[in-house]
């Protein structure tokens, strides 16, 4: 008997652990992409301000590259569905 109420508390415990563990990768997953949204804005931003090829579009481009990268997005995947 006091196997099974062990043996509960083990499950129970596991599931919760497992389920924080998802909401943080989930909140990593979001905070990941809001980076790479303000990145892609600042990029709009420098190439609108100072040109396409201006050495502060390029400066954005690369942290932009960074922020991707940081988040694991794959280079060409996001150039396709954006």
């Amino acid at each position: 008997m006091a196997f099974r109420k062990v043996s509960s508390i083990l499950v129970a415990g596991c599931f919760l652990l497992g389920s924080a563990g998802l909401s943080q990768a989930r909140d990593h997953d979001d905070k990941c992409e809001e980076r790479v949204h303000k990145a892609e804005r600042k990029l709009q931003d420098a190439e609108r301000k100072h040109g396409e090829h201006s050495r502060q579009a390029e400066k954005q481009r690369h942290e932009l590259e960074e922020a991707r990268g940081k988040c694991g997005h794959d280079r060409d995947h996001d150039r396709d569905h954006h």
